[in-house]
């Protein structure tokens, strides 16, 4: 018979830096990591084509989806065929400041079997549950997902 994997029960420490670059643009570094060079919304003065912080906390919810969803499938032996997923933040001025009030992912989901729908079904709920992101963050992060399989394909 097969244990339960044990739970985590630790505190874990990540570190980031971010060095000033010129005008509004930065350069943010975590350990051995390549750099990403950040800057401010274009509507804030920012320049374009570089990374925002807004886009890079509504990436961190959409990737930490992906390898939630990722880690709950691979427990449950879930045959998946293909996972992308759009994310959408939304910035608005409330309680006299600007936030993101809200996170949407379009989670689309294919799986090789019609059986494996259903699974697939729940280990996204469950990973939209848990995602560690989404439960730090004060932002409502909502989920619409599409899930197929894919015709013609057996899971054996």
């Amino acid at each position: 018979m097969e244990q339960e994997p044990k739970k985590l029960h630790k505190s874990f420490h990540y570190q980031s830096g971010i060095q000033w670059l010129q005008g509004r643009r930065g350069l943010l570094s975590a350990s051995t990591r390549p750099g990403i060079e950040v800057s401010s919304p274009p509507e804030f003065k920012g320049e374009p084509g570089l990374w925002t912080p807004e886009e890079l906390l509504v990436s961190a919810v959409n990737s930490c989806l992906l390898m939630t969803f990722l880690a709950y499938a691979q427990r449950e032996e879930l045959d998946l065929a293909a996972f992308d997923s759009a994310a959408e933040g939304l910035l608005e001025y409330s309680e006299g400041k600007y936030r993101i009030t809200e996170v949407v992912l379009k989670p689309n989901l294919t799986v090789n079997s019609e059986e494996d729908v259903l699974v697939a079904r729940d280990v996204l709920e469950r990973a939209h549950r848990d995602c560690i992101i989404s439960n730090s963050v004060r932002a409502r992060v909502k989920i619409v997902p599409q899930i197929r399989w894919k015709p013609g394909t057996t899971s054996e």
